[in-house]
């Protein structure tokens, strides 16, 4: 079974940057096989990690209350099972699922059901899972996705933002989620900390590491190119990498 490892954080953290150079080193420590998850209803890891997708799940989820968008002569389950196979994007590094946006009104227990065994089996044939996940958590929540072992709270360097991220574990202990590890990782620092040192104690997460403000991911950003492909001179590159290490991932 993939050892899953969640990303979350509100928007405007370097979430998904985090999520696409933590895939980043696993391929290059030669970790084994990957699965990326954007469970971020703003799905843009694609877009970081370079690949383009033409399915979200959300849509898959969305057809199953449209009896005429299922073939004659073809299950429910089967219906969804194919149609979330097509939604995978696979390289030759990482194969990645888009869940897309938030669901609207009605039940979902049903396909969400089948999305949850459709992931576990999944899971068996990748060494990691990577979820970059959003503050409120919805998949892992709903146990859409279920045992994660390694949660990464991003912060910017804002005693607003450090709050937000102590509410992100306040939620996990709410729900009872068995998640073994929580770390804080403040981004976009331009200097000492010190001062955020009562707020970050104050949320009960153990600071893995700070990411400093990188010039070259917002030159990446603005020209669209894929924040996977940063150079390994890149702060963020480095401050991510040191980080993970540290963490034992």
């Amino acid at each position: 079974m993939a050892r899953h490892i969640a990303v979350a954080g509100k928007g405007g953290t370097g979430k998904t940057t985090f999520a696409a150079l933590l895939i980043r080193y696993l391929i290059e420590q030669h970790r084994g096989s990957i699965l990326a998850v954007d469970a971020d209803p703003n799905a843009n890891l694609n877009e970081a990690l370079g690949v383009k997708i033409d399915t979200v799940i959300a849509d898959i989820l969305d057809a199953t209350k449209n009896p005429k968008a299922i073939p004659e002569g073809m299950s429910k389950d089967i219906f969804v099972q194919y149609q979330l196979a097509q939604a995978m994007v696979e390289t030759k590094d990482f194969d990645l699922l888009t869940m897309g946006r938030p669901q609207g009104p009605g039940c979902y227990c049903y396909p969400n059901d089948l999305l949850r065994k459709h992931l576990e089996t999944l899971s068996d044939n990748y060494d990691y899972m990577v979820i970059d996940s959003e503050a409120g958590l919805e998949h892992i929540s709903r146990r859409i996705i279920q045992d994660v072992s390694d949660l990464f709270v991003m912060s910017d360097a804002s005693a607003r933002g450090i709050r937000s991220a102590g509410r992100v574990r306040e939620l996990v202990q709410e729900l009872q989620l068995p998640i073994k590890n929580m770390y804080l990782v403040v981004t976009k620092t331009t200097g000492d900390i010190t001062p955020l040192q009562g707020e970050i104690e104050r949320t009960g997460l153990p600071l893995a590491g700070v990411i400093p403000h990188d010039e070259q991911v917002a030159d990446f950003d603005i020209n669209s190119r894929p924040l996977f492909a940063l150079p390994a001179s890149s702060v963020s590159v480095q401050a991510v990498n040191s980080i993970l290490a540290r963490c034992q991932i």
